[in-house]
């Protein structure tokens, strides 16, 4: 018994049943290998995106099971992705710590946003405006984003902080500044990853190589003792600068502590000031613009610490041992008669009361058992404006992975994809993840890749992967404390080398100037505006739309003589001769408000260029649209060319064009006897009308 259509829109994943035995089988092992590569992607990416490494596993969860159950494709792998995940990061990082609870709150927030983006667009069958973005503003954007995600992985790959700030470029030449501080150890761990999953790739593409390269760094972390932590407090530093930073930062965090107690209190009195007095009271007034004051320096204090944090890093100390309580002077400045122990150590956050240092190579850390809470995000309409513009770019960017993923596996299993089912899909994944602590998801090329190479089915491939992320969660997190912070760098690396492909780029510019011009402004735009991707992509979008008007403001317009071989064709190219009883125009392009001008000009030049001709045929072949400004210049040049004894005669008119001609009463102005359904039939009456005899005239009809 089938089940109905109505049904099945509501629950598309009924379209799985029933589920054969052979089929559950390929699922389960196909949803195994997924997991195998998503568990270390995820938490890779999530860093990408700011966050502590097990929010990936959060958004590897249940996201990846909503999405299959509500997408449209049964291949789709679902999850975190290298360029969302730095959208994410380069959207929220100017509004909080990276990595902070306020971070973490923004990016759950941002991922609810996303979801009832893509959630709207997709139920009011909407999927279509992703057309917006065209093909080469996302090869430039996609090209210069994987750089710059491969850029941003280096000071991990290397061991050194790496700022961040409004100017990326800037961050980058601060990473190759500190090339002599290198950590051999966190860079023998990174390059060791690399060159394991690169080898695995070319010569065992069907095992895990993400998975064996985790397992190989994490083992070998463990049994060298690869992480060194310590606590210190501001006393054992003895570097004057670094003091002076810490204990500016704990001052700057006691204020800031203070002025959330205020905002809080006179936040309070504000709304008692609403009710009692109303909302334009004087009292209210003042209140208010007290809040807004108290918001000012609390942000300039905010950025003040960040400044500090920023410069800490860069730091690099020695630790002296000093009986009970260490010191930690400056590199290479050891005072005479104490002898350091050989290690550079760091402070990776300052802290008010004690802080950690850290002396070996960077590892995930423990990363906490059990499910992620579920509760509603927090909203904070004050960034709820400054977030949505990000939203809906991220919707888009996500969708349009997505869905171009789909597509491609479509191509190869014959499925039919719904993009607006699909939208759905990617919606409440983004909105369900963000109840249990994700960030926006997307869909991901590689595992969708790896998903239907491994044989999946049915998309209950990605429930059982959902399982297995569910199962790490609540009894494998132990044994990824130790994997390198440099592993998961090389990891996203090795991810995003394969979305780099400039020859994209060539290819759109010798199909077109304008698409190449399009794909290179956003590539060059998207790098300049970093860390602010969504500006470089908004700003290719809008020269891709404003090239597109400019093309269609100045279509082709041919004037058309008769071929020896007796077609019409256009007489310059063809240095064809000019008729003496009619002007034959070819316009190619819809006929609306933005270049109804351009087509006026050219048909009275072209009248006006031959001036004996009393007749003017309009070949409207390639006329595909006509507005009610198309309708009204022409319904002018009909009247204005009848008064000078000119005759316009039309032909090849499409039915929608003349359904429009129809309604207006243009079609009664112009008559029946002047409209065509070819341009021959046109030419015979026109010449028959004119008693042209004459064989030699360039348009007459070719004798059959």
């Amino acid at each position: 018994m089938s089940t109905p259509v109505v049904t099945l829109k509501l629950l598309p994943f009924l379209r799985w049943f029933p589920l054969s035995a052979a089929n559950v089988r390929a699922d389960f092992v196909a949803g195994l290998t997924v997991a195998l590569v998503l568990v270390p992607q995820s938490m890779a990416y999530a860093q990408l995106a700011g966050l502590p490494a097990y929010y990936g596993l959060y958004a590897a969860f249940l996201p990846v099971i909503v999405a299959a159950m509500w997408g449209s494709s049964n291949q789709l792998g679902t999850g975190p992705v290298a360029v969302v995940s730095l959208l994410t990061a380069s959207s929220l990082a100017p509004l909080a710590a990276p990595g902070s609870s306020h971070f973490v709150a923004l990016a759950v927030m941002l991922a609810l946003m996303v979801g009832i983006v893509q959630l709207s667009l997709g139920l009011f069958k909407l999927g279509l405006i992703v057309n917006f973005l065209s093909h080469p503003v996302i090869v430039g954007f996609t090209n210069a984003a994987a750089m710059i995600i491969g850029l941003s992985q280096v000071n991990k790959l290397i061991g050194v902080p790496m700022g961040r700030s409004e100017r990326f470029i800037e961050d980058i030449w601060g990473v190759a500044r500190q090339v002599g501080d290198t950590h051999w150890p966190t860079l023998a761990m990174g390059v060791a990853a690399i060159a394991i999953m690169w080898v695995i790739r070319k010569k065992a593409p069907k095992w895990p190589g993400v998975l064996i390269a985790v397992a190989v760094t994490t083992m070998a972390s463990w049994l060298i003792g690869f992480e060194r932590n310590d606590i210190a407090s501001v006393e054992q530093i003895m570097e004057p600068e670094a003091k002076a930073l810490l204990a500016g930062f704990e001052r700057a965090e006691a204020r800031i502590a203070e002025i959330n107690a205020d905002i809080v209190a006179k936040s309070a009195a504000l709304k008692r000031a609403r009710i009692a007095n109303g909302e334009l009271s004087h009292e209210a007034i003042t209140l208010n613009y007290e809040i807004e004051l108290r918001r000012l320096q609390l942000k300039d204090r905010e950025d003040e610490n960040r400044r500090r944090n920023r410069a800490l890093r860069s730091m690099v100390f020695e630790k002296v041992s000093a009986g009970d309580t260490p010191e930690y002077h400056a590199a290479g400045q050891v005072p005479a008669g104490k002898a350091g122990d050989g290690g550079r150590w760091r402070i990776p956050h300052a802290g008010t009361d004690t802080f950690r240092m850290v002396g070996g190579g960077e590892v995930v850390g423990k990363v906490p058992e059990g499910l992620p809470a579920v509760a509603l995000p927090t909203i904070s309409w004050e960034t709820f404006g400054s977030l949505l513009s990000v939203a809906i770019v991220i919707s888009l960017v996500g969708f349009m992975e997505a869905i171009s993923i789909a597509k491609a596996i479509a191509a190869k299993t014959k499925q039919k994809i719904d993009p607006n089912q699909e939208l759905v899909g990617q919606g409440l994944a983004n909105i369900v993840g963000s109840l249990t602590q994700s960030f926006p998801v997307s869909g991901s090329f590689s595992r969708s890749a790896v998903n239907i190479n491994a044989g999946a089915k049915t998309g209950m491939s990605s429930v059982f992967t959902g399982l297995f992320v569910l199962l790490t969660l609540l009894f494998l997190t132990p044994l990824l404390h130790h994997l390198p912070q440099a592993v998961l760098a090389a990891v996203i690396i090795m991810a995003v080398v394969g979305l780099i492909n400039l020859g994209a780029i060539k290819h759109a510019w010798q199909a077109n100037r304008h698409d190449g011009i399009a794909a290179v402004v956003t590539f060059v735009a998207t790098l300049a505006f970093a860390p602010h991707l969504d500006n470089g992509i908004m700003v290719g979008a809008g020269l891709a739309i404003g090239l597109y008007l400019y093309r269609t403001m100045s279509p082709r317009v041919a004037i058309l003589g008769r071929y020896p071989d007796g077609t019409l064709r256009d007489a310059r190219v063809h240095n064809l001769p000019a008729s003496e009883v009619v002007t034959a125009v070819r316009f190619d392009g819809r006929l609306y408000f933005a270049n109804v001008a351009y087509f006026e000009d050219a048909i009275l030049e072209a009248v006006a260029a031959n001036p004996k001709a009393k007749y003017l045929l309009v070949v409207g072949d390639g006329i595909n649209e006509m507005d009610a400004s198309g309708e009204e210049v022409m319904r002018h040049i009909v009247e204005r060319l009848d008064g000078i004894g000119v005759t316009v005669v039309f032909s090849g008119l499409k039915k929608q064009v003349i359904d429009v001609m129809r309604a207006t009463g243009l079609f009664d102005v112009v008559s029946q006897d002047n409209v065509f359904p070819t341009a021959d039939l046109a030419l015979t009456a026109i010449h028959a009308r004119a008693g042209d005899n004459s064989s030699q005239d360039a348009l007459r009809p070719a004798i059959p």
